[in-house]
C-alpha cells in the first residue's frame, strides 16, 4: 500500500482544514481511498463528496450548495414586551434532532435555530464565550461578545448592556416571556443566567452570523453573534 497526501480541491466544501488529504493506494489498478485529513461529509451541508483523482490533486464533483456558509434569519413575535434572555430554554423550546439533521454542521445547527424559531424561540449557536445582549438604536440590538482592552474596558460600552448570556449550553436562546410561560414555563425555575429584559412589543428579526464561511469567533475585535431589530 502506498499513502500520500495530495491537494484537496474541495469545490467549496469544508472537509480539511490544511487543504490537503491522505490518499491510499492498495494496488496500481484500484480506485485511491481518501482519508486521514477528509472529513467523510461536509461539516457545512452534511453532504458526502464523491471525489475525482487526477495526478496532482483530488477534486470534489458536486458543489457545495452554501460556499459562502449560512446567514440564519428567523423572526419571533414579543408582544408582552418583556423579552426571556437566557442559553437553554428545554424543555420549554426544542428541536427534532432526528435524521438527516446532524448538529455538528452548518446546516444542522441552521435547521435548529429554524425549527426553534416556529415555536417562538430565537435560538442560535456560539461557542463558550459568554455573550451578552446591547441595545445599539431604538429598535436594533446586537447579541455579542466583547473584547477586553489592556486597562479592562469593554470593546462596547456598558452602559449600552442589556443583560449577560451564560453560554453553558454553547448558546443564547430569546423569547416571549409570557409565550414562554404559557407553554409550561414555569418562572420561579428561572436561575441566575435567566433575565426578562423589558423591550418594545412587536416582531424581532435575528439575523445569526456564527454559520457564514469566515465568520471569527476569535476575532482581537467584537464578535458579534446575531444582530436584532424590530419590524
Amino acid at each position: 500500500m502506498t499513502i500520500e497526501r495530495m491537494p484537496l480541491k474541495a469545490n467549496g466544501h469544508v472537509l480539511s482544514r490544511t487543504g490537503e488529504v491522505e490518499v491510499s493506494r492498495m494496488f496500481d489498478d484500484m480506485e485511491p481511498i481518501v482519508s486521514g485529513g477528509a472529513g467523510y461529509v461536509c461539516t457545512v451541508c452534511n453532504r458526502p463528496p464523491t471525489y475525482r483523482f487526477t495526478d496532482d490533486a483530488v477534486h470534489v464533483q458536486e458543489p457545495c450548495p452554501y460556499p459562502d456558509g449560512i446567514t440564519t434569519t428567523i423572526t419571533i413575535s414579543v408582544p408582552s414586551g418583556k423579552l426571556l434572555v437566557s442559553d437553554d430554554l428545554r424543555p420549554v423550546f426544542n428541536w427534532d434532532d432526528a435524521d438527516p439533521m446532524s448538529y455538528e454542521t452548518t446546516l444542522g445547527k441552521a435547521q435548529a435555530t429554524w425549527q426553534m424559531a416556529g415555536v417562538g424561540c430565537a435560538y442560535g449557536p456560539a461557542d463558550n464565550c459568554g455573550l451578552d445582549l446591547y441595545r445599539t438604536g431604538p429598535d436594533s440590538y446586537v447579541i455579542a461578545s466583547p473584547r477586553i482592552d489592556e486597562d479592562g474596558n469593554p470593546s462596547l460600552p456598558e452602559s449600552d448592556c442589556l443583560t449577560s448570556i451564560c453560554t453553558d449550553l454553547w448558546a443564547y436562546s430569546c423569547a416571549d416571556f409570557e409565550h414562554w410561560k404559557a407553554r409550561g414555563g414555569d418562572p420561579t425555575a428561572l436561575g441566575w443566567s435567566d433575565t426578562v429584559v423589558d423591550v418594545p412589543p412587536g416582531e424581532y428579526r435575528f439575523i445569526h452570523h456564527s454559520g457564514e464561511r469566515g465568520f471569527d469567533r476569535d476575532s482581537a475585535d467584537t464578535v458579534i453573534y446575531a444582530h436584532v431589530e424590530r419590524i
